[in-house]
């Protein structure tokens, strides 16, 4: 039933695609006033990666039609911020602007000269709906963000917190809504190609589909999530990385589930916590320090002699280096659009020190495949491995991917799903790949590209060196 003739309020949409425990939407609500959801596709949107891409445009079709089961519309314009919104404020006399904030520097800008514009035509209010707490409200005893894990995670791990917000059961919407443009005409999927048939079949979008994900984690695996969450062959970790990217479960939902869980004695729960506030920290790194989505972290690391992309990074990202633990996780990712977490590590360490190629051909990559891409998440993980990065693994720490293949793939079920042909993930990764690409007919006939002690050995020889010349920065503690 449309409201009586009163000025709406915008809801303006960007990396909380959900309904449920999203304070801009609560915000709205409690202002009593009808609801223009919108969501722009500006430049940040634009240049997100292919598999990203696709994504995005899944959720906010899933998120379309819960706003239309309400009896609403999520209203979808192209343009500048500042240029849209004024528009439709201009069509539809809103007299208020409520979104949540994102902690990029890219974002940042957007946001600073969206308030500085528009506040003398409406109210503009930002909230907090991507994280558990704001980057400035913690800080050391010194007065300064956190550089280290461990001492964030205790800083934080005993805040109390809000308890989450249900969906609104009705909306009240407009007399009439603005123009809006066709998500299909965006073509989100057209850099997917042929992909978007294969990795389709392994998502799980919106936040019903969240939730029931962190229902089914929360009765099944959270008590054996320590002790099985880096194993490559069993289903053991809460796979909400794709839906908390979007927004389509908020960190406060993941967080009073695993504290209730935590409660009844979960043995995995406090793990399962710390892994979120992992999340939060990249987060703040972000915000502190946002040179680390582009450049070393720490100082003296922009003299080491990483090389730039070349045809050995080529076969790393066809799952082509004859090594089979690194080609089925590069395999994994392109068929599901998610890696597992170990894998990734391993892939990170062997394309970073066996290969010795930059951590940056590998984050650009993860973020042109991953369906799970977040910059401040992707930025970190990718520096940790390297070694340039804050709370670092050292870079004396190189990963053996056949040692940790018999570790953590130990009958080797997870090299098998997408490397023989008898799987059927196997058959989509070349369903899926490029036809440029040319593939061998089995990658595990493939020999090494390298020697995995030499390529270990050089590794240290590097970083010796390196060091040996005063360059790198001491780690923080």
């Amino acid at each position: 039933m449309p409201a009586p003739s009163v000025s709406p309020v915008i809801v303006w949409f960007r990396r909380d695609l959900r309904l449920s425990d999203n304070p801009a939407v609560a915000a709205a609500l409690k202002d009593g006033a009808p609801i223009i959801f919108l969501f722009i596709r500006d430049q940040i949107v634009d240049d997100m990666g292919a598999c990203p891409s696709w994504r995005l445009g899944l959720a906010l079709d899933k998120l379309g039609q819960r706003i239309a089961d309400l009896g609403g519309q999520l209203i979808l314009r192209r343009g500048a911020p500042i240029a849209v919104l004024r528009e439709v404020i201009a069509q539809t006399g809103a007299v208020g602007l409520h979104y949540c904030r994102d902690y990029t520097p890219q974002a940042i800008a957007r946001d600073t000269d969206v308030k500085a514009d528009l506040s003398t035509l409406v109210q503009v209010t930002s909230h907090n709906g991507q994280l558990l707490f704001e980057p400035w409200t913690t800080e050391t005893g010194a007065g300064s963000f956190y550089k280290v894990y461990t001492p964030f995670w205790k800083a934080v791990r005993d805040r109390d917190m809000d308890d989450p917000t249900p969906a609104p059961a009705q909306i009240p919407i407009p007399e009439s809504q603005p123009d809006s443009e066709t998500l299909s005409d965006w073509g989100f999927d057209a850099s997917m190609d042929r992909g978007a048939a294969v990795v389709l079949k392994h998502t799980h979008v919106g936040e019903a589909a969240a939730q029931e994900r962190l229902r089914y984690f929360i009765d099944n695996n959270i008590g054996a999530y320590k002790a099985e969450r880096d194993r490559m062959d069993i289903d053991a970790t809460s796979r909400l990385s794709e839906n908390l990217t979007y927004g389509e479960i908020s960190p406060r939902q993941m967080w009073h589930a695993g504290r209730q869980a935590m409660q009844q004695g979960a043995a995995g729960a406090e793990h399962f916590l710390k892994e979120i506030v992992w999340r939060e920290f990249a987060y703040h790194l972000v915000y502190h320090s946002p040179h680390i989505l582009s450049s070393n972290w720490r100082e003296g690391w922009d003299a080491f002699p990483w090389r730039d992309d070349n045809a050995d990074a080529e076969k790393w990202r066809r799952g082509e280096t004859g090594e089979p633990i690194v080609d089925a996780a590069m395999r994994e990712m392109y068929v599901t659009g998610t890696m597992h977490n170990r894998s990734r590590m391993i892939v990170a360490s062997y394309l970073t020190k066996h290969l010795m190629v930059h951590w940056k051909v590998g984050m650009d990559w993860f973020a042109e495949c991953l369906t799970d891409w977040d910059p401040a998440s992707n930025a970190m993980g990718w520096q940790w491995v390297a070694g340039c990065g804050p709370d670092a693994s050292p870079f004396f720490r190189v990963f053996n991917p056949q040692t940790q293949a018999e570790k953590f793939d130990p009958i080797g079920v997870y090299r098998a799903r997408f490397l023989d042909a008898a799987h059927q993930e196997a058959r989509d990764f070349r369903a899926a790949s490029p036809r440029s690409w040319d593939l061998k007919p089995d990658p595990r006939e493939l020999p090494p590209m390298v020697d995995l002690k030499e390529g270990r050995e050089r590794a240290l020889a590097a970083y010796k060196a390196h060091t040996a010349n005063g360059r790198e920065s001491a780690p923080e503690t």
